[in-house]
């Protein structure tokens, strides 16, 4: 099944299978956002964190907290910006949270659905894949390294606030990295190299856009 990790077979019509996807406690899930953002030579999130239970709950809350802090942000950063001038008149910019949203919702689950397509593709030439629920959720909590990033860009230094993202990506890049390189690596160097810099490129392309 597209969403199957090693979960127990529900109809897709009751409670219990959506209930399946959010079945995790807080420790879980502050233990995922801490693997998510540590990047350790030979520990792979999806072996070391998910073990087979992998989940939406980060992923969706994750999400939501980064689309409200971008948003947060954003306006608070105009109105710093804005304020001496005598003849401003604070505006809010809603459609912050609409752009925000939609480029974080999509990334996170536009994102993962090709990479998993793709790498079930492959798997007739050596490569591996994870669930589609696994590949999510990997992508979901790798967004957490830019909630903190996202509030401190409050503070007007841009070279900080660009040294803030550059440090967020790279740690959250790396772990992704780490998670999909052993599924690519029996594939030729060429095409996993190629599959690995897809992945950190449109991770850090989507930090520039946000």
């Amino acid at each position: 099944q597209l969403l199957g990790g090693q979960r127990q077979p529900r109809s897709f019509w009751t409670f219990e299978y959506y209930q399946a996807f959010f079945d995790v406690d807080t420790q879980q899930v502050l233990e995922r956002i801490k693997g998510s953002v540590t990047p350790l030579p030979g520990k792979n999130f999806v072996r070391h964190h998910l073990r087979n239970n992998p989940d939406l709950y980060g992923p969706f809350w994750i999400c939501a907290t980064l689309v409200f802090a971008l948003a947060v942000s954003g306006n608070l950063s105009h109105l710093t910006e804005k304020r001496t001038s005598p003849a401003y008149r604070y505006s809010p910019h809603f459609h912050t949270v609409t752009i925000a949203a939609t480029l974080i919702y999509c990334y996170a689950w536009l994102v993962p659905l090709a990479l998993w397509g793709f790498l079930r593709w492959r798997q007739s030439r050596g490569a591996g894949a994870y669930s589609f629920l696994e590949t999510v959720c990997v992508y979901g909590y790798s967004l957490s390294a830019y909630v903190p990033a996202a509030v401190l860009w409050l503070i007007p230094a841009a070279w900080l606030q660009w040294l803030l993202l550059a440090v967020a990506a790279l740690l959250s890049a790396s772990v992704l990295a780490l998670t999909f390189w052993p599924l690519v690596r029996a594939d030729g160097r060429a095409t996993a190299l190629a599959v690995v810099a897809a992945v950190v490129s449109l991770h850090t392309l989507l930090a520039v856009g946000c």
